[in-house]
């Protein structure tokens, strides 16, 4: 599991350690000398800030040779009090490597039991390249919390990046049941496949189905012919995406304005949407050409009707619209 935080690299964890190491020395070695006349080398008696330095050292470390020592009640009571401490601080910055990683074992055991807890109704996006990331993004536009989302890949890297950018990852085969169950793909509402391969994604979307039957499963595939074996699968939407790009770049080469509104409709947020949302009360009862949104069609039950079907009007309470829509500062997401 990769959890989205701040990263900090090694090289600066191990500078600040060292100076903080340091510091801590210098503190001594100051407190020290500055009573050095409380202090007896068994040598020559005095005590010099070399000797300073090596009294610090020894006593810091625990090493304790002896051949230094405090003689006055000063010198002693500063050691109780002032010295002591500073060697606990020392020794906990020596063994800080290793109570940071049981401290973070820690946290991320607590963090990964909340979240587990807490979980459910979210959008699982299996294969996080170019096709995964547009369609978080595209979720993330129309209202679903980032948080909500749980990215799969089998890519270590692709996953930190995911975790880098605020996402919940997964490292591993989405075709494998214990990969998606650490996804909690069990309670999600929704599941995303936007794998590299055909083959995969079908593996991915029969393993999903299996566990979780009521899920929304929409799925990407590169050639036609594997459409019908992803439905058969389990898929309730399927998207060609060679297909897709191939009509798109017909329809920008025979009319440039119609390529760059359907461009328009299908990017969130830019200016016209393409949306599916429940009627309102108001507009119950009404023809679907009087609503304030170009309704493109109405869902009713299962059955898709088209805008001029003179079974579409009047609309239902219990319709849905898929409608054209201008965005502005004022709009809010469309429920889904």
């Amino acid at each position: 599991m990769r959890f989205p935080r701040p990263a900090a690299g090694p090289l600066r964890q191990v500078a600040r350690r060292l100076l903080l190491a340091l510091l801590v020395l210098a503190v001594t070695v100051v407190i020290v000398y500055a009573d050095r006349g409380g202090y007896h080398d068994n040598a020559n008696g005095t005590v010099s800030f070399v000797d300073a330095l090596y009294y610090s050292t020894v006593t810091l470390s625990t090493t304790g040779y002896g051949d230094i020592v405090p003689y006055s009640t000063g010198a002693r009571l500063m050691n109780i009090f002032l010295i002591t401490p500073l060697r606990v601080i020392f020794l906990i910055i020596l063994v800080g490597t290793t109570l940071e990683v049981l401290t973070e074992r820690t946290r991320e055991q607590f963090r990964l039991n909340r979240w587990r807890s807490a979980l459910y109704e979210h959008v699982v996006v299996v294969g996080f390249g170019t096709k995964g990331r547009a369609a978080a993004k595209t979720l993330m536009g129309r209202g679903v919390p980032q948080d909500r989302i749980v990215v799969v890949d089998p890519d270590p890297k692709v996953v930190q990046g995911a975790a880098d950018a605020g996402f919940v990852g997964v490292v591993g085969d989405g075709t494998r049941n214990e990969v998606l169950l650490r996804a909690e793909v069990g309670r999600a509402r929704q599941v995303v496949i936007a794998a590299q391969r055909d083959d995969t994604a079908v593996l991915v979307t029969l393993t999903a189905r299996q566990l979780n039957k009521g899920a929304h499963i929409v799925a990407s595939v590169r050639e036609e012919e594997n459409a019908p074996l992803l439905r058969q699968s389990g898929a309730d939407a399927v998207i060609t995406s060679s297909s897709a790009a191939g009509r798109l770049l017909g329809l920008s080469m025979l009319s440039p304005s119609a390529g760059r509104v359907m461009d328009d409709l299908i990017t969130y947020g830019s200016g016209l949407d393409l949306i599916e949302r429940p009627i309102t009360k108001a507009e119950a009862g009404r023809a679907p050409r009087d609503l304030a949104d170009l309704v493109v069609s109405v869902k009713r039950g299962h059955r898709l009707l088209d805008h001029d079907d003179p079974e579409a009007a009047p609309l239902q309470p219990t319709d849905r619209v898929i409608a054209i829509h201008r965005t502005g500062p004022q709009d809010t997401p469309a429920a889904q």
